[in-house]
């Protein structure tokens, strides 16, 4: 396993993060335990979760997913050895049944985290991320900022920023950071953490793999220059890039089969091209899709830790293995000549 630190800290993560949404959907307990246990076998410190899995969201299954790793955690007696990160979900009119009302406000941030500790059965949080912006401003499946007829908005990130640092001395998370963000929304925290003497963002974790490259125009320079972090997720585009899409080997229990109206960004016509342009590229070097598409994501130089998720072992051992791949500037240029003829089709 390769290892980085997370941003202005001494923690050292695996560039290789478990992604555990799949726990308590697709994944039983029985085997989000076996995934846990392989992973930290294999040198994985790093885990993701959220108070709103399992995905896709439902209140029948909310919470669940860090309930699985509590109970792993109970069992194994080896939470000294996990770096966690966890979020907040986001204002959403679908999903007031984990709170009402929603947002960031210092009380329901403060709710928020008990919950999670109750469950994930952990005094504490190495990460605790906003898992979506308060303000109306980043929708999945857009390409940038686009000004509605309801163009109301909240800069409520002072706040955040205090309650972030009244967490912090309290000793129930260690850092904190944002996802699904824009280049301001990741500019203000950090004016607003300079100026104020508060806890700045260590990471963002935003969507980033060969069908969703947008995390370069802008936020790429800020993690670099500001020492920021990207934790990539999707980095298979929720399977499209392991080729089973193509060459029809997908299981009926796969997300873009089951799921497949909550994704429909990957099934377009410009994903599928795409796709079958990197499928190409992988034959020809000798590797698997999946092996392309995640050493790809692990070489970039603004990574903190590549988020990896499975529904089976075979899946979780070729993902985790990709860090043993070797991503050339051959490679690298192929790839960005299907970047340019399919730009971003899966933002």
């Amino acid at each position: 396993m390769q290892y980085t630190t997370l941003p202005r800290t001494d923690l050292e993560v695996s560039k290789i993060c478990l992604g555990t949404m799949t726990f308590g959907e697709q994944n039983t307990e029985a085997e989000g335990h076996e995934q846990m246990d392989y992973a930290l076998d294999r040198g994985v410190n790093f885990f993701d979760t959220a108070e709103l899995y399992a995905i896709p969201p439902r209140a029948a299954t909310q919470g669940l997913t860090e309930q699985y790793i509590g109970t792993w955690f109970a069992q194994r007696k080896n939470r000294e050895r996990v770096i966690l990160a966890s979020k907040i979900v986001g204002p959403s009119p679908n999903l007031t049944y984990i709170r009402k009302p929603m947002g960031f406000e210092p009380e329901m941030i403060h709710e928020a985290v008990e919950g999670s500790l109750q469950r994930l059965q952990t005094d504490y949080i190495d990460l605790y991320q906003l898992h979506w912006p308060e303000r109306s401003t980043n929708f999945f499946g857009k390409r940038g900022y686009r000004i509605g007829k309801d163009n109301r908005w909240t800069d409520n990130f002072h706040a955040v920023l205090e309650t972030m640092q009244d967490l912090v001395r309290a000793g129930k998370i260690r850092y904190w950071g944002l996802s699904n963000e824009t280049p301001w929304g990741v500019n203000r925290c950090l004016h607003l953490s300079e100026r104020h003497d508060l806890p700045r963002p260590r990471t963002v974790q935003n969507p980033y793999s060969l069908l969703n490259r947008l995390y370069e125009v802008g936020l790429s320079e800020i993690s670099l220059r500001e020492d920021i972090g990207l934790l990539a997720y999707s980095p298979l585009g929720m399977g499209m890039l392991s080729g089973k899409y193509h060459n029809d080997t997908a299981r009926p229990e796969a997300r873009l089969v089951q799921f497949k109206k909550n994704y429909p960004r990957y099934l377009s016509e410009e994903s599928y091209n795409a796709t079958a342009g990197y499928l190409k590229i992988a034959e020809d070097f000798g590797i698997t899709p999946t092996q392309l598409a995640l050493a790809f994501v692990n070489t970039r130089p603004f990574l903190t830790s590549n988020i990896i998720g499975a529904t089976s072992m075979e899946q979780l051992r070729e993902n985790i293995g990709s860090i043993d791949v070797e991503f050339t500037r051959e490679m690298m240029k192929r790839v960005d000549e299907v970047q340019e003829k399919y730009p971003n089709p899966a933002p």
